[in-house]
């Protein structure tokens, strides 16, 4: 029977007995705000995932996204180039500076920021670009580094989704003049909630270590008005034990991927461009040519008949939410509105066994073929 199945779960954090030891000493040691096991995670954080760049820990990936704009000096009357086909929180953090987010379309291949629609919507009044490393997969850096170099914008990462990703060989965060790292549970790594702050300007990472508490580095020595925005040592701790795991963790995914790859039928697997190194956030499928209604059928069947937790991300582009409609382009974003009537995420984390891959392979093949 179907009901006797267990749900593979679409995202599975994983949390042993090192993250609660490391938290229990954080807690036996009396220091549970920002101090040692911050700055420790800090370190580790920049010499094993972005070459040593300076990073700076805050509360969420938001966090990160809106003290990295300010810090790189966006605020009102300036306007950032983001994609529409991604989490709110990208756009988010531009509209929370009081600059405004304009929306460009994405590839079809790899889902990310397409490089010339950013081109054609560049005006004077804007002052930076952002992509995001959608699913795991790098953006293409090399036409946003060359674009940026040519109009004098400023580039920026949102790598929420691409911890260990890797573009023709520089890791991403690498690219910008800062790159925030999702800290979330569902994340390829978690520190239980948080964001990392890689910069590659100091006078940025500064300027997110002022912001992030209070608008000082020293007590009572306020320099600018700040926010409360700083990570825990107990989440620190939790973080530098999951970044002690995720190259193990990267790897399954990807062996994961690779046979998802070799074993789905009737739909388009996620490329992979040359040179680049996907780290599998989301194995993202395509159901060519589905329109919403049709993907949507076939997420509630493989969820309720086959009882393969799946996701849809994103079913509807930020432009279209009510939050965000007043920033909505005047241009048409097909690739975004295909994209959103396309996809599903299928299972790809590390505690997947060899029968779930199998009843993953089976369950998407078998309503493929049978039309749902």
């Amino acid at each position: 029977m179907t009901e006797d199945l267990p749900m593979i779960p679409a995202a599975k954090p994983i949390i042993g007995d090192e993250e609660r030891a490391a938290v229990d000493r954080v807690l036996q040691s009396g220091m549970i705000a920002q101090g040692p096991e911050v700055k420790a995670f800090e370190e580790e954080f920049a010499q094993q995932l972005v070459g040593g760049r300076t990073c700076v820990a805050v509360n969420s990936g938001t966090s990160g996204l809106h003290l990295g704009l300010l810090a790189a000096g966006i605020g009102a009357g300036d306007e950032v180039i983001v994609p529409s086909f991604t989490f709110a929180a990208t756009a988010n953090s531009v509209a929370l500076t009081g600059a405004t987010p304009v929306f460009a379309d994405i590839s079809r291949d790899t889902f990310n920021l397409d490089p010339e629609s950013v081109r054609a919507v560049i005006t004077n009044r804007t002052a930076a670009v952002m992509p995001v490393h959608l699913y795991g997969h790098p953006a293409d850096m090399d036409a946003f580094a060359a674009l940026t170099a040519e109009t004098g914008i400023q580039l920026f990462e949102d790598a929420a989704q691409a911890h260990a990703a890797t573009y023709r060989g520089t890791p991403v965060g690498g690219f910008g003049a800062f790159a925030m790292f999702s800290l979330y549970p569902t994340k390829n790594m978690t520190s239980g909630e948080g964001g990392m702050v890689a910069c590659g300007d100091e006078d940025i990472a500064r300027g997110i270590r002022l912001l992030r508490n209070q608008g000082m580095e020293k007590q009572y020595a306020n320099e600018v008005i700040g926010l409360n925005n700083r990570m825990t040592d107990i989440h620190a701790a939790i973080g530098r034990v999951q970044l002690a795991k995720l190259g193990a963790w990267t790897q399954q995914r990807r062996s994961n991927a690779a046979w998802l790859d070799e074993h789905l039928q009737g739909v388009v697997v996620p490329p992979v461009r040359e040179g680049c190194t996907h780290v599998y956030h989301q194995y993202t499928i395509r159901i060519d040519g589905a329109s919403a209604a049709e993907r949507d059928r076939m997420v509630q069947a493989l969820r309720e008949e086959h009882r393969v937790g799946c996701g849809v991300y994103y079913p509807t582009p930020n432009h279209e939410l009510v939050s965000l409609a007043r920033f909505a382009p005047t241009w048409e974003l097909p690739e975004t509105a295909r994209a959103a009537a396309e996809v599903i995420s299928l299972p790809v984390h590390p505690s997947l066994a060899a029968g779930d891959l199998e009843r993953i392979a089976t369950a998407v093949n078998t309503l493929v073929g049978a039309g749902a």
